[in-house]
């Protein structure tokens, strides 16, 4: 599957193969803006584009001020206005005002900094990106600003340089092929999420199932070894069977994923928690976990409950557990 936001990739690709690039990102909003702090667009010396900062409706102006910037090779900070009256036309719900930065790659935001901004992402390392006040970068940096990588948040520091925050892609891993699966999967993958399907029984973990899947038919506690429990993954057990949710889950209270999510009624759950305690997990472990799995919107067949976990998921992302 493509890199839901590879960006700096794409900025990094045409640098490197001669076509010159410059990378504009979101600084600043006021009132509706329909991309947050850190939006990023990458423009080519050609004019092509990948990625967006706003809803459609300054990219244009983007791209020209970007193509000028290539030329001069200095960054400049743009700023657009949109009225009430005129919002709904260019794609804002009301009136909103953003700030974009744009910074010419090879002068501004130097290749070699670029070049260890995606060997972080690659290496599903957050990073940071820091622009002084004149809007040139001078590092970038894992370590420092726990708050704003926790917290995915990009923005100014009293200082005036720009800290833009580089967290690993989103990933889900489902333990259970079944058919809430079936519905989470692309639900989770459109809303930016990289999902894996972990089931050792092939009759339910086939690509016809799960077409463009990453599948694992390994023993669940063996496939997230491989993958990675990290804090950027949501792990989702949806089997029923203690032998097959249990090793994974055992895994993920190990580890630091920022969601942990099982099927099953409050009984089965109880029963669950009793198992992790023999395990030696103590109550702030197995409060990570929600169970049953989802919020309570009702839900009465597999799709429901899909969208259930899956609203559960950015719930716990962006507002905490």
């Amino acid at each position: 599957m493509d890199r839901f936001d590879n960006i700096p990739e794409q900025a990094l690709d045409w640098h490197l193969a001669g076509r010159r690039a410059a990378l504009a990102t979101v600084v600043e909003t006021w009132g509706s803006a329909p991309r947050r702090v850190g939006s990023q667009l990458a423009v080519s010396g050609t004019g092509e584009m990948a990625g967006s900062v706003s809803g459609g409706c300054v990219e244009g102006a983007v791209v020209t001020e970007a193509l000028e910037a290539l030329e001069d090779g200095a960054p400049r900070m743009l700023e657009f206005g949109v009225s009430d009256g005129d919002a709904f036309a260019v794609g804002l719900a009301c009136g909103g005002t953003i700030r974009v930065l744009v910074q010419p790659v090879g002068e501004a935001f130097a290749p070699d900094l670029l070049q260890e901004l995606v060997t972080a992402r690659a290496d599903r390392v957050a990073a940071a990106v820091i622009s002084d006040p004149e809007g040139r970068v001078i590092e970038v940096t894992q370590q420092g600003y726990p708050e704003r990588f926790r917290l995915d948040r990009s923005g100014f520091e009293d200082d005036g340089r720009f800290v833009a925050v580089h967290n690993p892609p989103l990933r889900l891993a489902v333990v259970g092929a079944v058919h809430i699966a079936q519905t989470l999967v692309p639900m989770a993958r459109a809303t930016g999420f990289d999902p894996v399907v972990i089931d050792p029984r092939d009759s339910f973990a086939s690509p016809d199932r799960f077409p463009d899947t990453r599948i694992l038919s390994d023993w669940p506690d063996e496939a997230v070894a491989e993958i990675g429990l990290d804090a950027r993954t949501a792990l989702v057990l949806l089997t029923h069977d203690p032998k097959l949710d249990d090793p994974a889950l055992e895994a993920a209270l190990a580890g630091t994923c920022f969601y942990i999510g099982a099927l099953g009624s409050s009984r089965t759950h109880a029963k669950r928690l009793d198992r992790m305690r023999e395990k030696g997990f103590d109550e702030g472990a197995l409060a990570r976990i929600h169970g049953p799995v989802g919020l309570d919107i009702g839900a009465a067949n597999p799709a429901e409950i899909a969208v259930s976990i899956l609203a559960e998921m950015v719930q716990v992302l962006r507002k905490g557990a």
